[in-house]
């Protein structure tokens, strides 16, 4: 079979020059559209479950949140096992898949479940699907750099608008929003003025409720003109809490001020980001969808953020604190000039050793051919071009040059044996 093949190769030497071409033609397009980035993503393929129940101890939500869910997650298919953590106030469920499965099947397989799981829960809880990103999908970090600003604005305006405009960026899966204080009203209760006026905590949370909500009417029509009748009841100060009415007590209105002060705070918070020792920070990390092109995604957020920098109030602006696109292109750069490096010197000692320009020059072409054809079994095998894979290549240029290389010496040692037979026969022959 591989005499015919070089004996058909041989007859048609411009089909194989043209089938070369065509093929290190679409591996550099192949080359183009391979996804970059500096590390193979050797994640596990999982979905995480997020529970989060405030205020509650690690045994508690290992009881009645962490261990309902696992028990009911562990039934669902192609599942590898399942890992869990319970932590104060907080539940994450690892589910492993097996390694073929398409994660957005995943996904909707575990969304279909936990639908039939979230009776068994308590009141008030509800599990949400962590971002479709990797162990590796941290692409980039940043911070505010606003010096005028407290940490509670810089929070908020992280929150409500750089979050929102970063996120639309095609290939962001999340923007894990971390630093600042997040503004909240708080109540706070005295307890003899409860037991004076015979109220529970119960009470007073249910009064905020009710009266922090907007109702609809109906539409009312009047000399041929409609209106459309509501109620706004949205709270929108400390006033407007302290005089929420909770009990009538003797015709007279028990209010939240008669029985706590009512004041302006941050959330609770579990630490602190400080850059360089400068003081706390705001910002936020840009997770990469799954099976995104890192170097793309970041190149796209960076465009974003100028454009979101034109909204930002006078003196507040972004600041980078990790790029993975630097890492990636230094990488990448490496690795190419080893591979130039290796292409030159491989070549040199090919004609030198040879001595024969066109066995060298078979040689040597083999190896731009085979790197670009490399690229498309990348792209076949959802590969991306990073430190190992780029390394192998590297590392397999010794290989198709010793093939070549002993090709060679073999045809020219069959060649220079018949030409020496040809010599001997042309003697013997009778002038």
């Amino acid at each position: 079979m591989v005499h015919r093949i070089i004996e058909w190769s041989l007859q048609n030497r411009y089909i194989v020059l043209i089938l070369a071409t065509g093929l290190f033609v679409w591996g550099f397009f192949a080359v183009r559209n391979n996804p970059i980035d500096a590390i193979p993503d050797l994640s596990e393929n999982q979905v995480i479950v997020f529970t989060e129940w405030m205020g509650r101890g690690p045994q508690l939500i290992e009881d009645q949140i962490t261990y309902p869910l696992v028990t009911n997650l562990q039934g669902l298919p192609d599942v590898k096992y399942v890992r869990a953590n319970s932590m104060f106030g907080m539940s994450f469920i690892y589910i492993i898949f097996e390694d073929e499965v398409d994660i957005y099947w995943a996904r909707e397989r575990v969304l279909e479940r936990m639908s039939t799981v979230s009776q068994s829960l308590p009141e008030g809880v509800s599990p949400q699907l962590g971002p479709d990103g990797t162990g590796v999908g941290h692409i980039l970090w940043y911070t505010l750099d606003a010096p005028e600003l407290d940490l509670g604005e810089q929070r908020a305006i992280q929150d409500w608008y750089v979050k929102f405009a970063l996120q639309n960026v095609k290939g962001v899966s999340e923007i894990a929003s971390f630093g600042g204080f997040q503004k909240q009203y708080q109540v706070t209760l005295n307890p003899n003025k409860l037991l004076y006026y015979d109220l529970a905590v119960n009470n007073v949370i249910a009064a905020v409720r009710a009266n922090n909500n907007e109702s609809g009417g109906r539409k009312f029509e009047m000399s041929d003109i409609g209106y459309v009748i509501s109620t706004s009841g949205y709270l929108k100060s400390m006033e407007e809490i302290e005089n929420i009415p909770v009990k009538n007590q003797k015709g007279i209105s028990v209010r939240i001020a008669d029985v706590g002060t009512v004041q302006m705070a941050g959330e609770t918070r579990l630490g602190i980001f400080d850059r360089n020792g400068e003081g706390e920070k705001v910002g936020g990390i840009v997770v990469m969808r799954y099976g995104e092109n890192a170097a793309a995604v970041i190149e796209r957020v960076k465009a974003k953020m100028v454009e979101a920098a034109k909204g930002l109030p006078p003196g507040v602006s972004f600041n980078i604190v990790y790029d993975r696109g630097e890492l990636i292109q230094e990488s990448i750069d490496s690795i190419k000039h080893t591979l130039i490096e290796e292409m030159i010197v491989v070549s040199l000692i090919v004609i030198v050793f040879l001595f024969h320009w066109r066995s060298a020059l078979s040689i040597i072409i083999q190896i731009p051919i085979t790197i670009a054809a490399s690229f498309l079994l990348l792209n076949a095998f959802d590969i991306s071009s990073n430190i190992m894979s780029l390394t192998g290549i590297a590392l397999a240029i010794g290989v198709i040059v010793d093939n070549g290389i002993i090709m060679s010496e073999n045809a020219y040692k069959h060649l220079a044996e018949r030409y020496a037979q040809w010599e001997q026969q042309q003697k013997n022959e009778p002038q």
